[in-house]
């Protein structure tokens, strides 16, 4: 498998990861000793604490952004290319990802950890288009 698609499966790994050890854990935690039903999570009203609500915001956005990267390594396994430049770029990309997720659930939002954030999302966001641009030139 080419460096692109394993960083294709470390992404929904760590969208998957990202779910069971924080939202999965706060619910179900609360769910099994008492302290909440498994009705007292709707999904359109804030609830729980901060750390819950942006490890929330953090899945969703890994969620949001996986079929983006998605259809890039479509597009790349469709031309047919193969880049170190790809590799480097989609390696950055999860470790973009990961630090991006990472901020945002250990942290409190302040001006320094919010703009680390963003940092981090920016260079995710440069790499894809970087990648597109790249297949579209070379495909």
């Amino acid at each position: 498998m080419s460096i692109p698609v394993w960083v294709l499966l470390g992404f929904a790994g760590w969208t998957l990861l990202t779910l069971l050890s924080t939202i999965g854990l706060y619910r179900w935690s609360r769910i099994l000793t008492g302290k909440a039903e498994i009705k007292e999570f709707p999904a359109d009203v804030p609830h729980g604490s901060d750390w819950y609500r942006r490890a929330m915001r953090a899945h969703a956005n890994c969620v949001e952004n996986l079929p983006v990267y998605t259809a890039i390594v479509v597009a790349i396994l469709a031309s047919g290319v193969q880049s170190p430049v790809l590799d480097r770029l989609a390696s950055v990309l999860l470790i973009g990802r990961v630090l991006q997720t990472t901020i945002h659930i250990g942290f409190e939002p302040t001006n320094t950890t919010v703009s680390l954030r963003f940092a981090c999302f920016f260079v995710q966001l440069i790499c894809m288009f970087w990648m597109g641009i790249f297949i579209a030139i070379y495909g």
